[in-house]
């Protein structure tokens, strides 16, 4: 039997105590939900086969590891730096039996990182592969590109040009994973 998931009851869970980090967690993650559940909606007809439930929750919960990380800006004070909020999540959703979710929390970052990125650059996160897989791992990642959390901008929509400007300092490759993305997700803001 499938497990119901609740995503407004974990969140509950972990955020209950920091009602202004919940708020900016509920704010992002309800505007990449609503992107992403539309996009899925277009995919749908178009024949691809995706689970609007999973999108659904996985999208809510998708920075669920915020509330670890010591990120003042968004009223967190964890002890990890914000680059891990994608692990800190994934160990929560993995806590709580949410496997496929957890995989969603990891591998969000930007358009993903690979174990050579993130040896090179000695980033403290553990060196492997987190590049998002499935479609709705990929679905979920693009539509995060499009909003920031908390200040002035989070209400804000970042263009499909913004969103390449901001991958810019990462490289070429992931400006061009973001494009097929785009046309794929997208093909009319291409």
């Amino acid at each position: 039997m499938k497990r119901k998931v609740r995503p407004a009851e974990l969140i509950r869970k972990y955020y209950s105590s920091n009602p202004d980090a919940w708020d900016i967690l509920l704010n992002h993650s309800r505007l990449v939900t609503q992107r992403s559940l539309k996009i899925a909606r277009t995919l749908i007809t178009r024949g691809f086969p995706l689970d609007l439930q999973f999108i659904a929750e996985a999208a809510m919960l998708h920075d669920i590891g915020m509330i670890m990380t010591d990120t003042p800006d968004l009223h967190c004070f964890g002890s990890g730096s914000y680059l891990e909020h994608g692990i800190k999540g994934k160990e929560i959703l993995e806590h709580e039996g949410l496997m496929r979710h957890a995989r969603v929390s990891e591998r969000h970052i930007g358009v993903g990182l690979t174990a050579t990125e993130i040896k090179q650059q000695n980033l403290p996160l553990p060196v492997r592969d987190m590049i998002p897989e499935t479609l709705e791992e990929q679905l979920i990642s693009y539509a995060d590109l499009y909003y920031s959390k908390g200040g002035s901008d989070s209400e804000k929509e970042k263009s499909p040009e913004e969103v390449r400007q901001n991958l810019t300092e990462y490289g070429l490759d992931k400006i061009k994973i973001f494009n097929k993305w785009l046309k794929l997700f997208e093909p009319e803001l291409s």
